[in-house]
């Protein structure tokens, strides 16, 4: 049956929505899993940010040849690629936390990155067939497909961790379990529902401005850097991802200090991943209304006022904690939707896959950043003056926000 481009894109956002929920299963149960399994091979609190600093290097280092992949072989062969290569990371991650070998934990954390930059790249995905004024909407629904999954993934740290208890490994490695079962999951979704594949179809309708090779990732960042709409937007994804990750991955370690639950962190974290994921149709529909730039300003406000709550709030007292994170995964929405979307729509349409690809790159290298410097701050200083660090490169993102460049251009943006 013949497919109208409408329909097509009505399936496209509904089978990228399915696997979203399952790779936020898969990989948001890992998130305080790690950072928590690393402290425990390492013996080290200021170590503990490695999981989730290897995982983000991860994902850059997939972002990529994700890139690549796509311009090749279409979406449904890269988003596979990323989810086989997670499970392969799952694996990993369980034997080394049940040998206790940092190195092999720390190896599978790297991999299970791959999933979330297919995650990452999905949320382009969505607009491959979309009409210009309905991209940020439909790149929005793909970004609340992980709702689910991201909340239902900490929530299952405590069962998944009696059944790895129950075999006779360690608590920890029970999230990594789940997240290799989701992602197997993922990769069959795609395989059998994201046909015809959005990516090769929309290039066969683009009569002649296909791009057959793959820019240099050089050449689009040149490109972005002379735009000063799309380098506002990349930035804007780059620093709410860096505050996000680095507040985030600490905060188990954080509550940890006072013996809180496993189900009481999980609980947290969920309450963060719903900030993350479920106003995102909300935030969409907002950044087509008002403009691309003013929901990026919203997010700076939100983000610095979610790191003052959670920067006050004791170990002890997971209201607050939760009401901060949760603040935080609404900047960081704000941000990456609003700031995808200026990107993807600034740029020259042949740069438009690579330039994606450079701003997963560049938002995951940031990531990883905040996770490395993360757990040296909280150790050595405080995860209140965690919180106070974070704010900084969002201020500067506030500035950047009304120079007359930027500001010049935004009406219609």
């Amino acid at each position: 049956m013949h497919l109208t481009r409408a329909d097509h894109q009505k399936k496209v956002v509904r089978t990228l929505s399915a696997a979203q929920v399952l790779n936020g299963v898969g990989v948001t149960g890992t998130v305080a899993a790690g950072s928590l399994l690393v402290a425990s091979i390492s013996n080290s609190e200021a170590l503990a940010g490695l999981a989730q600093t290897t995982s983000v290097m991860g994902a850059a280092a997939m972002a990529l040849p994700l890139a690549k992949l796509t311009q090749r072989g279409g979406r449904r062969l890269a988003l596979s690629v990323g989810y086989g290569v997670g499970v392969v990371g799952a694996v990993l991650a369980i034997l080394g936390g049940t040998h206790k070998v940092l190195f092999l934990m720390l190896a599978g954390a790297f991999l299970v990155g791959a999933a979330s930059a297919s995650g990452y790249q999905a949320r382009f995905a969505a607009i491959d067939l979309a009409t210009p004024e309905h991209r940020s909407k439909n790149l929005s629904i793909v970004v609340w497909g992980s709702t689910v999954g991201a909340v239902t993934g900490p929530n299952l740290m405590q069962p998944s961790g009696n059944f790895a208890e129950f075999i006779g490994l360690p608590r920890l490695v029970g999230p990594y379990f789940i997240a290799a079962s989701s992602l197997m999951l993922a990769i069959i979704v795609i395989q059998i529902f994201l046909k015809p594949d959005p990516y090769l179809t929309a290039n066969v309708a683009a009569d002649g401005i296909t791009q057959k090779k793959h820019v240099p990732t050089k050449v689009a960042l040149r490109h972005i850097q002379s735009i000063p709409k799309a380098l506002f937007g990349i930035t804007a994804v780059g620093v709410g991802h860096l505050a996000m990750v680095s507040i985030m991955v600490m905060t188990p370690v954080h509550m940890a200090h006072v013996d809180v639950t496993l189900s009481i962190i999980g609980i947290v974290i969920s309450v963060h991943v719903l900030g993350m994921y479920a106003f995102s149709p909300l935030i969409g529909t907002l950044s087509d209304k008002i403009g691309r730039v003013k929901v990026i300003q919203l997010g700076v406000l939100v983000l610095i006022l979610s790191a003052i709550v959670a920067g006050l709030a004791p170990a002890n007292e997971p209201i607050p904690l939760g009401i901060g994170l949760f603040l935080l995964g609404l900047g960081w929405s704000c941000t990456l939707i609003a700031g995808s979307t200026l990107l993807s729509e600034t740029v020259a349409i042949e740069m438009r896959p690579s330039s994606q690809g450079a701003s997963d790159l560049t938002m995951n290298l940031m990531g990883a950043v905040g996770g490395a410097i993360s757990g040296v701050i909280i150790s050595f200083l405080s995860y209140g003056w965690l919180c106070v660090i974070m704010t900084i490169p969002v201020v500067l993102l506030g500035v950047f926000s009304i120079s007359s460049e930027v500001r010049s251009s935004s009406a219609d943006v």
